[in-house]
């Protein structure tokens, strides 16, 4: 799969709530990493099993309902990608309303992600979420 078919087909799954097949795009040795992550928040997640044990519970904790906002960025190099996206939706435990945006640069090689690097912030996260708290709770089980 192309890094731009992935990215669509990625997003698709995250509006699907489909946190198992969204996992199942990285390689079985992929990495997901958080530059920006705050206190008690993971900043490397590795392996497909892992990262699929690491969103198993999303849709428990966000309603994503739509991507507002996406912008693909082809790089010089064909395997990456940088994609500039906002999403919508509602907190499960309070169902108020959240917009997020996020940029994430994505390498992929033979047709799944070997590294997701997902640049977002936690303070803004936190603010959705209802304090730093609740974010760390949230994302740590």
């Amino acid at each position: 799969m192309r890094p731009l078919d992935l990215v669509e087909h990625a997003l698709d799954l995250l509006l699907k709530h489909d946190m198992a097949g969204f996992a199942g795009l990285w390689a079985p040795d992929g990495v997901l990493e958080f530059p920006f992550a705050g206190p008690g928040y993971p900043a490397r997640v590795e392996g497909r099993d892992a990262i699929r044990e690491y969103l198993r519970d999303h849709p428990n904790l966000l309603d994503i309902r739509e991507v507002t906002a996406k912008t693909v960025h082809e790089t010089a190099d064909p395997a990456v990608v940088v994609v500039e996206f906002t999403v919508a939706g509602v907190v499960v435990a309070s169902r108020k309303p959240y917009e997020l945006s996020y940029v994430a640069v994505i390498t992929v090689e033979d047709g799944e992600i070997r590294r997701y690097r997902d640049y977002w912030s936690p303070l803004a996260a936190a603010g959705v979420l209802g304090g730093v708290e609740e974010l760390t709770a949230a994302f740590n089980g």
